[in-house]
């Protein structure tokens, strides 16, 4: 289970029987699996071999639960980029990185890297 990654022991990631008694009616990946799935995802088609760090999220939006079986893909738009202050070879990007379900369910970061 993903939420096991994550040392995340909340029962509606690992009880089925206790999801049943809530509105989900059944278990919820782990939400901080599901971001690190997110930029893991991103990474191929945006930063691959080119970057030194991430500098932060600045938001992160999950508004709809993804559930284990879902199908998640990623899409990034590319929401400013500047020069670095303190090193000019360098720049900084802030994305837009959202995981959509078949359902068109999404989950949103703004990511600084």
């Amino acid at each position: 289970m993903p939420t096991t990654m994550t040392m995340n022991p909340q029962p509606l990631h690992l009880d089925a029987e206790f999801a049943k008694t809530t509105q989900f009616e059944r278990p919820l990946v782990n939400s901080l699996f599901t971001l690190g799935l997110l930029v893991g995802l991103t990474v191929a088609d945006t930063t691959l071999g080119t970057t030194i760090g991430n500098l932060g999220f600045e938001e992160v939006v999950l508004p709809k639960p993804v559930f284990t079986g879902d199908t998640l893909r990623a899409e990034t738009q590319v929401l400013a980029k500047r020069e670095s202050r303190s090193d000019p070879a360098r720049g900084i990007v802030t994305f837009e990185h959202s995981a959509i379900n078949q359902r068109a369910a999404t989950a949103q970061i703004q990511d600084k890297g």
